[in-house]
């Protein structure tokens, strides 16, 4: 237990000493190196080959858990399992020395100990799933778990939202001192679960679409060829010359800054990766907004032909809408003529009503038959001087 008021630093180095020595009395090398899986001890867990989905806003820097069933013991419906992890120097010292200590701000930790359930499947990626029933206790406190979510349908436990837990706040952010995780959970019959334990760094929104840019565009060219497979195509039943497309992102209706779409996905309109990484960030579900398909992180590429577009002079800040042509060139939507004619007859129409009013209200001469005899009542005025 570190002493009130010591040095933070001066006590891993101390701690990093001592286990030094104790590794090198049981004839297991030096411990704390960056990158070491930390010992475990005594856990209730059989390793599972289950990968769960990788989860982008979370950069993953090793595993304190490998991925582990939650054994049922007998027959009971309510288990319960314990796992034991340690933290190496190395990472002990990232979490402690990331912190957001803010007066304003509750302490966040930027690296964090991260827990995630799933599925016990080892035939495909499995997303985060809470056991029914679940209750995690970490060094003996309660772990707090999201609230679940109202059902309707009758004899159906709600479920908890799937994300990970950050455990960091519960933890002992010290080499030379376990830290257990209890876990109670109803038994599925027919349906096993994994738990799995994680050093992970936080992201943000910004700091994956900087990434995202510096992963390169897609090449425009690929783009122009796509433009003319579509609108050559034989197939259709209806041949189509030109398309129209538009700039604007189908999330906030502004001009897009970095216009991009997931590599799976065929169609040509794209969307602002700023916004779509802000918006996951909230609440991530990772879908296309333009035909509702999964759109993964790692497929997302911006699009360098929308991005010329977007740059090009000849397109007006004002207008957001583009002809595609089937030899893959575009142009801004030309204006209709008649259409302006009819604007500016309408904007005559008004000055003409804005001018007939201020003759009303100010009683000179003008094209309202009323005004000359308003305009006399002065003069009768003038007249009462002759006494």
């Amino acid at each position: 237990m570190m002493v009130p008021g010591a040095n933070p630093m001066q006590y891993l180095q101390q701690a990093a000493a001592y286990q030094q020595q104790a590794a090198a009395l049981a004839g297991r090398g030096p411990y704390g190196q960056h990158g070491q899986q930390p010992q475990q001890v005594a856990n209730q867990a059989r390793l599972v080959n289950v990968t769960l989905k990788s989860l982008p806003f979370y950069e993953h820097h090793g595993a304190l858990l490998q991925p582990s069933s939650l054994l049922a013991k007998g027959t009971g419906r309510f288990q319960e399992a314990q796992f034991t992890f340690t933290l190496t120097v190395q990472q002990a010292n990232d979490i402690a020395s990331n912190r957001d200590i803010r007066a304003t701000t509750k302490v966040n930790y930027l690296h964090q100990v991260q827990l995630r359930f799933c599925p016990l499947d080892t035939t495909k990626e499995q997303g985060d799933e809470f056991p029914p029933s679940i209750c995690v206790q970490v060094n003996g406190k309660m772990c707090p778990l999201p609230n679940p979510i109202p059902t309707n349908k009758p004899n159906v436990e709600p479920k908890r939202p799937p994300k990970p837990i950050d455990l960091t706040p519960l933890c002992k952010l010290s080499p030379t001192l376990p830290n257990t995780v209890n876990v109670k959970w109803a038994a599925d019959q027919g349906k096993g679960w994994v738990i799995a334990i994680y050093l992970v760094e936080k992201l943000t929104s910004e700091q994956l679409l900087e990434r995202l840019v510096q992963k390169g565009t897609r090449q425009s060219e690929f783009t122009r060829e796509l433009i003319k497979k579509k609108l050559n195509d034989e197939g259709d039943e209806i041949a189509t010359t030109n398309l129209k497309v538009t700039v604007a992102c189908p999330l906030g209706k502004m001009r897009m800054s970095n216009p991009c779409r997931p590599t799976t996905c065929d169609h040509l309109q794209c969307f602002d990766a700023s916004l779509f990484l802000q918006m996951n960030e909230r609440k991530p579900t990772w879908q296309c907004p333009v035909c509702d398909s999964p759109a993964l992180y790692q497929n997302l590429m911006v699009d360098g032909y929308f991005q010329e577009v977007i740059k090009a002079k000849e397109l007006p800040e004002e207008e957001n809408e583009i002809i595609l042509n089937q030899d893959g060139s575009w142009h801004p939507v030309p204006k209709d003529d008649s259409e302006e004619v009819k604007k500016k007859e309408e904007k005559k129409d008004e000055n003409s009503a804005m001018v007939d009013l201020s003759d009303d209200e100010g009683g000179s001469s003008g094209a309202v038959a009323a005004a000359p005899a308003v305009a006399s009542a002065p003069t009768e005025i003038e007249c009462i001087d002759i006494e």
